[in-house]
């Protein structure tokens, strides 16, 4: 975990209300792992003190990327910074994926919309290729698919509205590849808390391994405040732990469902 000050490269608009944020960061990019997160202070925006939690995107040499939407004032100001603008950043923050091993299980990931941001590292640096299953309100939504065909991956979309790939949710294409061959899989899924019990519940069902990024609201993203804990299974009884440090990926059996509520 590093705090450094880092530069702007790129700011560019997605897709409707999706950026790509690319920074200038040697100190901290060689150290990024799948499914870790940066904790970013936007200084200009004096109301708004705390950091902002974004999961780590791409990684190229010294920089890295992360992938964010428009949803409040602090996001809206960052969409407005340009290139040469300097960040706070600390990173990389959490405990990210176990990335596959050649010839180990194939993985199948699942992603709600920008969750896609914090799967394609673990996509990018796996050995196993796999399917990826990607879902959101409408096609808007959708992020990120021609780079993970790139890589070699079976993407699979599904959209609420129907306006784009199947229509439905994501979990039903994926019910159906799990119950087709169950053995020898591993879900790893990012996205809505709703979506992520879902993923849980169908490894549960089938008997498939799985680790599932929790997205909780941050303070200090570094173990500090406990305004991110969830109830994690301990044998017969529960624990809080916090998803900046202990996640914010889980093994999907020990996260306390019925304790969340």
């Amino acid at each position: 975990m590093i705090q450094n000050t880092v530069r702007i490269l790129r700011n560019d608009r997605e897709a409707d209300l999706y950026y790509r944020l690319t920074l200038r960061a040697p100190r901290v990019a060689p150290l990024i792992q799948p499914g870790q997160f940066a904790h970013l202070r936007i200084g200009f925006l004096g109301e708004a003190l705390l950091r902002r939690p974004f999961s780590v995107f791409q990684v190229a040499d010294e920089t890295f990327s992360i992938l964010y939407k428009t949803v409040g004032k602090g996001t809206e100001a960052l969409a407005r910074m340009r290139p040469g603008d300097d960040l706070s950043v600390i990173a990389p923050l959490g405990h990210g994926f176990t990335v596959p091993q050649p010839g180990g299980e194939t993985p199948l990931l699942v992603a709600g919309s920008y969750g896609m941001a914090a799967l394609y590292l673990l996509a990018q640096r796996s050995p196993q290729k796999g399917v990826v299953f990607v879902g959101g309100r409408r096609s808007a939504d959708i992020l990120c698919v021609e780079e993970f065909r790139a890589l070699g991956w079976d993407v699979r979309v599904t959209t609420e509205d129907g306006s784009r790939g199947e229509h439905g949710l994501v979990t039903r294409p994926l019910i159906d590849e799990v119950r087709r061959q169950a053995g020898g899989r591993k879900l790893f899924a990012c996205g809505p808390t709703p979506m992520l019990e879902a993923v849980g519940r169908i490894a549960s069902e089938f008997g498939v391994p799985a680790e599932l990024s929790m997205d909780e609201p941050m303070c200090c993203g570094v173990g500090v405040c406990l305004a991110c804990v969830i109830p994690i299974r301990k044998g017969d009884r529960w624990e809080y732990q916090r998803t900046c440090t202990e996640g914010p990926v889980f093994d999907a059996r020990t996260i306390a469902w019925d304790v969340r509520g």
